[in-house]
């Protein structure tokens, strides 16, 4: 089994190595000490503190029905127009999305650089929805 150091879960949590640590000290995340005494955390117990931890952070507004699972609320930090299409970058935490929408989508919606935003990945699609009022 794979075993994982602070540094590492932090990593992949996308938290400090501190807010690992606290965690640990607190009994929320399981850590054990590997031969050399440095702790480490087991890649299993790892999983499942990740997706638990993961659960209910981007949820789907109750009056959206959508059969997307995958959400990245993040931030647009970039929008470029032509003619019909639209690019739009997102910023969740670590990940930056960029999704292929009409320019119809995006000035319906009000997406520019600053606003909120989710995006909602199907297979390959991604999807933007804007958090918030529209101005």
């Amino acid at each position: 089994m794979p075993t994982y150091s602070i540094g590492q879960a932090a990593g992949l949590l996308g938290v400090s190595a501190e807010t690992v640590r606290r965690w640990a000290d607190g009994g929320q995340l399981r850590m054990d000490r590997d031969g050399a005494g440095n702790r480490v955390i087991d890649g299993v117990s790892l999983a499942a503190f990740a997706k638990e931890r993961a659960a209910g952070l981007h949820p789907v507004p109750g009056d959206v029905l959508t059969s997307v699972r995958n959400s990245f609320a993040g931030i647009v930090t970039k929008v470029t127009l032509d003619e019909v299409i639209a690019q739009v970058e997102i910023q969740s935490g670590p990940h930056r999305l960029v999704s292929v929408v009409s320019r119809e989508a995006v000035e319906e919606l009000g997406i520019e650089v600053g606003v909120r935003a989710t995006a909602r990945v199907k297979s390959t699609n991604v999807h933007i929805d804007r958090a918030g009022e529209r101005s």
